[in-house]
């Protein structure tokens, strides 16, 4: 399963509006379930699609502090993965079958790039609405330990106090957007290593 975290005024409702909005055609069908802080988006193809094999997958979208975490399932394979034996075995037979099958094999090779897919509509609608892996707007100021000062994240001591802040500078993983600390070498998230 892959994750990812983004930081803004995002919330699990708008993120499953934009998937239905851009998943709910064509061969596809989107459901939406849950409400509020937590959001499961399913998108399959439909049961009488005209062309390819059958495939589905589940977005779940939850609220987090200063954004929403995305985490899409695993893809089913099985409907496009013997949609495409089918046309193989057609082509082996003869190559004419082949002309017969383009609209099949269109759709499966689509269907492969479901989850490359969603994760575009997701990054485009978190971009529309200002959010981002990067540090949101409240987690970029830290609170002197010594005299409780707000200072912009990176400085080295306080603003107000000259204390050290070095230890407390937040970030986020660059691949996943999770929040880490000075110290975090490997992502808990997604386990990378940080540079």
């Amino acid at each position: 399963m892959d994750q990812r975290i983004f930081h803004g005024s995002l919330t699990p409702d708008h993120l499953a509006a934009e998937l239905i909005g851009a998943f709910n055609r064509g061969n596809w069908r989107a459901q939406r379930f849950g409400s509020n802080d937590s959001v499961v988006v399913q998108i399959a193809t439909r049961e009488q699609a005209r062309s390819g094999g059958q495939t589905a997958l589940s977005v779940s979208i939850q609220k987090v502090d200063d954004g929403v975490a995305v985490q899409i399932g695993e893809q089913s394979w099985l409907g496009v993965a013997a949609s495409l034996g089918q046309s193989l075995l057609s082509a082996w037979r003869s190559p004419w079958y082949l002309v017969d099958r383009l609209d099949d094999l269109a759709q499966d090779f689509e269907n492969l790039q479901l989850q490359d897919l969603v994760w575009k509509t997701i990054e485009r609608a978190a971009r529309a609405a200002g959010a981002s892996q990067e540090l949101s707007e409240r987690f970029r100021r830290l609170t002197c330990a010594y005299c409780w000062t707000a200072n912009p994240v990176g400085e080295a001591s306080c603003i107000a106090c000259g204390a050290p802040l070095g230890k407390e500078q937040p970030r986020t993983c660059r691949y996943c957007g999770f929040l880490l600390t000075s110290t975090e070498t490997v992502c808990p998230n997604c386990r990378k290593k940080q540079p």
